[in-house]
């Protein structure tokens, strides 16, 4: 009877001894968080250039960079009367006003 071939890397670790063979069960870790291709990279790049090309110089970094994030993970979903609350919450104000 014919010894199972594993078919995918995922398949290729399980049927890895990682005592054994601990060289070959790291490397095939690593094989695995390298990405397929590079287009998420280059789309955050892309994206962050028509952010610097729309906004120039009127920008810092720190906003080039939230701007950069946001835009990156914008599949999340987000609850803006939650944000709302927490910043208002924040800065909490005791005014005294006097009649």
């Amino acid at each position: 009877m014919a010894a199972h071939k594993p078919v995918s890397v995922c398949d290729t670790i399980k049927c890895t001894n990682r005592h054994l063979y601990p060289s070959v069960f790291n490397v095939l870790v690593a094989l695995l968080t390298i990405p397929v291709s590079t287009a998420t990279a280059e789309r955050s790049f892309s994206c962050l250039k028509r952010l610097k090309t729309y906004l120039r110089s009127t920008m810092g970094q720190t906003r080039l960079q939230n701007l950069a994030v946001l835009h990156t993970h914008s599949a999340i979903d987000v609850d803006v009367e939650k944000i709302i609350d927490i910043f208002a919450d924040k800065k909490k104000r005791n005014l005294n006003f006097v009649f």
